[in-house]
């Protein structure tokens, strides 16, 4: 006889797997087996998951068709089926999938603009925090300034891309208009916070991303300016912080003499 968890891991390998036949044991209300309840409730639960995906990327949908993109969420479904209770999470390693999903690759663009929405969700759903005023970020000593690491808001998400991706995802949500894009033209970087009640979106000039991932990693103002001017000799630091500041990403600071400032 199976044991418990044997028998629940071969009802989940069924449940996400046409191909396999009811899990033994399963009986309808009548007391006698019945594959094809069970073929429902599969069919349930996997077009349940495709909906979700489906209304998490609402761009990609656009961009391939809805027949494409339930066919290539059904395959997803199939091979990295929920692993958490908390469905929120739900999805995030869709983007890479469709980076190596074959059918998909005639659009190089496509796993970046997942990542912009993937990123939209997650900082949707972030936590709260309140943005910190400039004027105490101005107070620091300037010889103190290069040591400070900033906080950045909780929900700040960066999507990198070698592609005009986030001028496609544009186009493609809400009233955006669809036109042509020039995708031998210049790669797109944006950042994602939420500082109030909707989540913004917003291009970051280059260095930005290099510059914030290194904030994100906790790095300090002198660390994230370097990383900054090795992947952009032209990035502007005092732009780049007031772009920040304005956007309410910053929510505090630190330094080995001050602390932490919020």
């Amino acid at each position: 006889m199976l044991r418990l968890a044997e028998r629940q891991a071969e009802f989940a390998a069924a449940l996400l797997d046409s191909e396999r036949p009811a899990p033994s044991g399963l009986i309808g209300p009548d007391g006698t087996p019945s594959a094809r309840r069970f073929a429902v409730y599969r069919n349930n639960v996997v077009v349940g998951l495709i909906d979700m995906l489906q209304a998490a990327f609402p761009a990609v949908r656009r961009i391939v068709g809805e027949e494409f993109f339930r066919a290539m969420a059904r395959v997803y479904v199939a091979r990295q089926p929920p692993n958490s209770p908390i469905m929120l999470g739900y999805g995030s390693g869709f983007p890479d999938f469709i980076g190596g999903f074959e059918p998909a690759a005639t659009l190089p663009y496509l796993a970046d603009v997942a990542r912009i929405e993937r990123a939209w969700s997650e900082a949707y759903h972030a936590a709260e925090a309140e943005p910190l005023d400039p004027a105490v970020l101005a107070a620091v000593e300037s010889e103190e300034r290069a040591k400070v690491r900033l906080l950045l808001h909780p929900s700040v998400r960066i999507t990198r891309s070698r592609f005009p991706a986030l001028t496609i995802w544009q186009m493609n949500v809400g009233d955006g208009v669809p036109a042509p894009v020039d995708l031998d033209a210049d790669g797109e970087d944006a950042i994602l916070i939420r500082p109030e009640a909707e989540v913004e979106v917003r291009s970051l000039p280059k260095g930005g991303a290099a510059f914030i991932g290194v904030l994100l990693d906790g790095g300090s103002v002198l660390e994230a300016t370097k990383a900054a001017l090795t992947a952009d000799s032209r990035f502007d630091l005092s732009a780049n912080l007031t772009g920040l500041l304005q956007a309410g990403a910053i929510v505090g600071f630190e330094t080995q003499v001050l602390g932490r400032r919020a």
